[in-house]
């Protein structure tokens, strides 16, 4: 089961870094004036490229709920973090272009990194539901950072500030979604569509899910994605981890296990921080709209 929880998170990976690289696309094409406002959804629909990125992110909501009925939510959404080198990979070859043998270099450290981390610290346990009185400190406090990251955002103009918070605050709102989804699809699995559709979760992982893209979306209109990316895929991975040992009661290794833990997010952080700023997506995907 933890082996399926891993493959259909990296089927879920791959899936949404199509979809983010496709949005990327579509946002360079929408004014400025429309940042923080429904009308950028509105010119986005209009997009056919932008409809296929978000045929893609449903695809990836699909994986990402079978990896998190599979197996914890402390194993399943650290996976996500290899969205980024599935991003380049993707793009590198549709707008033609080629990476850097530094480029591939960090991206080794970043699987390795993940593979090291998530092997030491063993995420296991936990239960498939939580009780009210977990949920409520925890939307709280998701609520609240997601909250503080638009306020600060706005207080800001367009570049990398802007685009690294509305990057957290969706990273934030990714991974409480995630953890709802994960009840929800486990009330599913275990009682049918007639408890999915009672449960409270079930529409708190779309109203999440809606706000996690409403904030993607001007986050990479706000600024490139080396700014936006590592709060976006660190922050993901992190607050997911928070929420399965706080929710889920999941557990990890801890002890002298905690070295080699650590040692695999360095990697992690430091390839993720070195593929966002060596490959500048914003520059590659503006060039392949002319």
């Amino acid at each position: 089961m933890l082996a399926l929880c891993v493959f259909f998170a990296l089927c879920g990976a791959a899936s949404n870094a199509t979809g983010t690289v496709l949005q990327r696309k579509a946002a360079l094409r929408v004014p400025p004036d429309d940042a923080m406002k429904l009308r950028l959804l509105v010119d986005m629909v209009h997009q056919s490229v932008w409809l296929l990125g978000i045929c893609a992110v449903a695809g990836a909501a699909l994986f990402q709920a079978l990896a998190l009925v599979t197996g914890p939510l402390a194993l399943a959404q650290p996976v996500f973090v290899l969205e980024l080198p599935f991003a380049l990979l993707i793009a590198m070859p549709v707008l033609h272009r080629t990476m850097a043998p530094s480029g591939w270099i960090a991206v080794g450290c970043m699987v390795l990194g993940l593979a090291l981390a998530l092997g030491s610290a063993a995420p296991g346990g936990g239960t498939v539901q939580a009780p009210l009185t977990r949920w409520v400190p925890a939307v709280a406090a998701v609520g609240g950072l997601v909250a503080a990251t638009v306020a600060m955002s706005l207080r800001r103009h367009s570049g990398a500030a802007r685009a690294a918070l509305l990057g957290l605050g969706a990273a934030a709102a990714n991974a409480l979604t995630a953890a709802m989804m994960k009840s929800a699809a486990n009330t599913f699995s275990d009682h049918g569509a007639g408890a999915f559709l009672a449960a409270w979760q079930t529409y708190g992982f779309v109203v999440c899910g809606i706000t996690a893209v409403f904030l993607l979306e001007n986050s990479l209109q706000a600024g490139s994605i080396a700014a936006s990316q590592p709060a976006l895929t660190l922050g993901d991975a992190g607050i997911s981890l928070a929420l399965g040992l706080t929710i889920y009661a999941e557990h990890i290794r801890t002890g002298w296990w905690v070295l080699p833990e650590l040692i695999g997010v360095a990697f992690v952080a430091g390839g993720t921080f070195y593929l966002s700023q060596a490959v500048s997506l914003t520059r590659e995907l503006a060039a392949g709209d002319h």
